[in-house]
């Protein structure tokens, strides 16, 4: 209990110079020497508790835990489990009584023994209390001082608060003049980039300049220390920064002159001139600082030339206020007309995206077409139907969402005796004497016209990038009749878009019911008909390992495969090489598979900007796979977790599409080239339109990306408005950085009259196939664009090879696939949930503690 006599010991020195303290101050309180008795009388209860209250603080705070257990274990306590407001609630009852210091009769002995010579005691405490009181009141009367120096020096600027700014405007003219002339214009303008050396641009040319702000924000080229959220730092030195440094510096000593009238006015107390002067100058400073960065601010914004002109006149108070008012009703008027010329081009330009943008997102469709819409959930023959009606016209065009959906309809039809031709912008299959054409729905042109027209995925209207496409095709779809193919959410705004026209509606039910499992799915209960559905490219490999290992035969579909590669493999599966098949939710658009069970491996998706939980309707898109007509007679969903909640979503009634997006057309563009010439301007004026109600904008994003690499490049200056945004426009992943060079080195190309760069070849791996095969790709949009035809025939070729290899890569790599710590590449075990290993985590979990 070492720790406990110690304390004990250092209180009771604590009390005793606690007493000796208090000793002396009530003696330098009394104007006569009391007794030693009187203070007993006085004080005895103080000292009876002063000792408590220290030695009850101490033996708590600076006894450890450990220590004060211990102790009350001796005294027959429990403290095993116990908490530790408790240990301390007992510990100090216990202190209460341990081992008292009798502090009077500590002071009782000392006065026995003479220590105490009560007498000069005394004397020396009313020396010190006397002493104490003369300076107490020296600083009240200092501070009564200070407070009416104040006063005057506040009233003092407001009386001359014009002279001053005057002052202060000439002074700063004065300055910018001079720096102009001899300062350096630098081209790093962040100012906390210390390690990037300056580029200087030259010498400062005063007509650059508008406003004095634009000269402030300047960089000096010398370094500063500045604060910035309560921290110091050192950044580059604005011209800002650095006059309000020398302004200060000027108005403290203006200022001083006019301040040494007012002392002799304020001074009550017997102080000196110079101490006076002192407490004067310490508040002029802080006020001087306050002013420059005051009248800065007010300078800043005035017309740079106004204050050039001020600092080449000679001061006088007189002439600079006439200046000054002058500068004040010409800057006035200036700004009254900029505001006005703002105004008419704002007025203007309101009136320019009216007529640029106008009508033409307000739908108008030809009355003399027949629109029939089939409405109803996936998997119950919509399409199959419409797609009969095109079969029986004269000329007929199919617009899918997806080239794998506009392929399989290519080969359908072609099968089936009817001749199509294929059209996709990376490729086009034409087919002697073919009166029917299978193609995305983005290659759709409102001249040509056909004697029947399907539209797929109708929903797909509201997709805020490639929505506009479905708008296009069903407002200005040219034929006898259009067959428009959606789900139930899509129906009232599909009537409200045709208003007045022909429209017949045919509602489709599934004929197969939907049963979702009770209990969550297990990979050791998959059998013969699943679809595995995951949400990335990486997951679905991993599964289709996994499976495979254990035995299993595997189709698997992604959006990043080839189209191609994706057509073998639901083959695989539709044949019955595979037993189950594992896919991403493409699944859900246009495939008709026959599968037996639909299983949500997980039960939310990353969307591009967070992970959340999946729709209604994306639930009842992928589970309406499930469950293929004629082949079964019920379709069968199952969840690996929180089944209600899913349940609830895949039953839930459908929620009306409220809006639908609009992009720009090319009348839109047309009527654009009437007053610009440039891609810049138009995203800005397209960032201002405000589409009609029910409608979203296309956020153009990736365009104007690609866009700012080639702004005000030759690309720009010799390639029309309309052409180029078709290249922007191009649908490639804009996602990759080599497809995003590609690109680039392409347009070069282009504008030089050379021949187009070949695409990078790759096959190290599978992800590199899969890039080649989108290099392809791109390459084949541009040969396509340009009608480079024949050329366009050998890469076609050499895409399907790549194709096949991939799919040879699938069906040998997966096996030797395995779920892999993202972070140590440890393999994990595949029933692991999360994509780090235990050790990792729990090394990132202490580091993030003990930061």
């Amino acid at each position: 209990m070492k720790q406990m006599e110690l304390t004990y010991r250092n209180a009771i020195e604590n009390t005793k110079n606690k007493i000796l303290d208090d000793i002396n101050n009530y003696l330098g309180s009394q104007e006569k020497l009391p007794a030693f008795e009187d203070y007993l009388a006085d004080r005895t209860n103080y000292i009876h508790q002063l000792w408590l209250n220290i030695w009850l603080n101490k033996s708590t705070n600076s006894i450890s835990r450990h220590e004060k257990k211990k102790f009350l274990q001796e005294k027959g306590f429990e403290t095993e489990n116990v908490d530790r407001k408790l240990i301390n609630q007992l510990f100090r009852t216990e202190m209460r009584s341990y081992k008292p210091f009798d502090a009077l009769d500590w002071i009782h002995k000392k006065w026995n023994s003479g220590e105490f010579d009560w007498e000069h005691k005394y004397t020396e405490a009313r020396a010190d209390f006397l002493q104490k009181q003369e300076e107490m009141q020296l600083q009240a009367s200092i501070h009564k001082f200070q407070e009416k120096l104040i006063d005057h020096i506040d009233e003092m600027i407001e009386k001359n608060e014009k002279a001053i700014f005057l002052y202060a405007r000439h002074f700063i003219g004065s300055q910018i003049s001079k720096d102009i002339k001899i300062g350096t214009k630098y081209l790093q303008k962040d100012t906390f980039a210390l390690e990037r050396q300056l580029q200087s641009l030259g010498k400062f040319q005063a007509n650059t300049f508008k406003l004095a702000a634009e000269f402030f924000d300047e960089l000096t080229g010398d370094i500063h220390r500045t604060f910035h959220s309560g921290r110091r730092y050192f950044e580059y030195e604005t011209y800002f920064d650095r006059y309000i440094g020398q302004l200060a510096e000027f108005l403290d000593k203006f200022l001083l002159e006019l301040g040494n009238k007012i002392i002799a006015s304020v001074s009550e107390i017997t102080i000196s001139q110079s101490f006076a002067q002192s407490i004067m100058q310490e508040i002029l400073s802080d006020t001087s600082e306050d002013l420059a960065i005051l009248y800065l601010e007010q300078l800043r914004d005035e017309y740079l030339s106004d204050l050039l002109n001020v600092a080449e006149k000679p001061f006088s108070l007189e002439k600079h206020a006439e200046i000054y008012e002058n500068d004040l009703e010409d800057r006035k008027r200036k700004r009254e007309e900029e505001l006005a010329e703002l105004k008419r081009k704002k007025e203007e330009e309101k009136r320019l995206i009216t007529e640029i943008f106008g009508q033409e997102y307000e739908p108008s469709v030809n009355q003399n077409i027949h629109f029939t819409l089939h409405i109803g959930e996936t998997n119950t023959g919509k399409t199959h139907r419409a797609l009969e009606k095109m079969k029986a016209s004269s000329s007929g065009l199919y617009l899918a969402p997806l080239r794998l959906l506009a392929l399989e309809v290519f080969d359908k039809l072609n099968e089936e005796g009817t001749l199509c031709s294929l059209k996709t912008g990376e490729e086009e299959r034409v087919v002697a004497g073919a009166t029917h054409i299978s193609c995305t729905v983005e290659m759709f042109h409102e001249k040509e016209s056909f004697d029947c027209i399907v539209i797929d995925e109708a929903q797909m209207i509201t997709d805020k990038d490639r929505g506009f496409s479905w708008y296009k095709a069903i407002t200005k779809a040219n034929a006898n009749e259009v067959h428009i193919i959606g789900s139930r959410n899509v129906k009232d705004i599909l009537l409200e878009l045709l208003g007045e026209a022909n429209v017949e509606m045919i509602e489709y039910h599934r004929d197969v019911p939907l049963e979702v499992e009770k209990r969550e799915f297990k990979f050791n209960r998959v059998d013969k008909g699943d679809a595995l559905i995951c949400f990335s490219r990486k997951k679905v490999l991993e599964t289709a390992s996994r499976l495979e290992n254990a035995g299993h035969k595997v189709s698997m579909i992604y959006g990043s495969m080839p189209p191609e590669t994706r057509k073998k493999q639901v083959q695989r599966f539709n044949n019955g090489e595979t037993a189950m098949i594992v896919s991403t939710d493409a699944i859900g658009m246009g495939l008709n598979l026959p599968i037996r069970r639909v299983v949500f491996l997980e039960n939310e998706k990353f969307d591009g900007q967070r992970r959340r939980l999946l729709t209604s309707q994306e639930v009842k898109q992928i589970a309406g796979r499930a469950g293929r007509k004629g082949i079964y007679n019920t379709g069968k969903v199952a969840f690996v977790s929180n089944i209600k909640k899913m349940w609830d979503l895949l039953i839930s009634e459908d929620e009306p599409i409220q809006t639908f997006s609009v992009a720009p057309t090319n009348v839109v563009f047309e009527r654009f080239q009437k007053y610009y010439r440039d891609l810049g301007t138009f995203f800005d004026l397209w960032e201002k339109f405000e589409s009609p109600k029910g409608t979203k904008k296309a956020s153009l994003l990736e365009e104007k990306e690609l866009y700012e690499k080639i702004r005000g490049t030759k690309i720009e200056a010799k390639i029309g408005i309309m052409d180029l945004y078709g290249f922007l426009h191009l649908p490639f992943s804009k996602k990759e950085p080599e497809l995003i060079g590609q690109w680039e080195q392409t347009m070069f190309a282009i504008v030089e009259g050379e021949d187009l760069p070949e695409p990078r070849m790759k096959n190290r791996n599978l992800e590199d196939l899969e890039l080649t095969y989108k290099a392809i790709g791109l390459h084949l949009l541009f040969l396509y664009r340009l009608d480079q035809r024949t050329e366009a025939i050998y890469w076609e070729r050499l895409r399907e090879q790549i194709s096949d290899k991939v799919h040879d890569r699938l069906r040998t790599d997966v096996k030797n696939m395995a779920k892999k710590c993202r972070r140590c590449g440890r393999n994990l075990p595949w029933e692991h949930q999360f994509q780090i290993c235990d050790q990792c985590h729990e090394r990132k979990y202490r580091r993030n503690y003990f930061i």
